[in-house]
C-alpha cells in the first residue's frame, strides 16, 4: 500500500523514511553486507527520487521560483 499520500504532515515530512529504515534494519540484519541489502537501497533510491520530483513539481505550480 502506498502510504506516501496519506501521511503528507507537511512539505518536510520525507514518505521515504520507512524505507531507510528498511534498509537500514537489513545492513544490521546482514553484518553490513550490501550486496544482501540492494533491493531495499534502490526502493529507498526509487522513493526518494519520486519524492524530489513531486516535491519539484509542486514548488513549479505554486510559482516558489525566484526569478518568476
Amino acid at each position: 500500500a502506498d502510504t506516501t499520500h496519506s501521511k503528507r504532515n507537511s512539505e518536510y515530512f520525507d514518505p521515504c523514511q520507512e524505507a531507510a529504515d528498511r534498509s537500514w534494519k537489513c545492513l544490521r540484519r546482514n553484518g553490513g553486507d550490501r550486496l544482501l541489502c540492494t533491493d531495499y537501497f534502490d526502493a529507498y533510491k526509487e522513493c526518494k527520487k519520486r519524492w524530489m520530483e513531486e516535491r519539484k513539481e509542486a514548488k513549479r505550480k505554486a510559482g516558489g521560483s525566484w526569478f518568476s
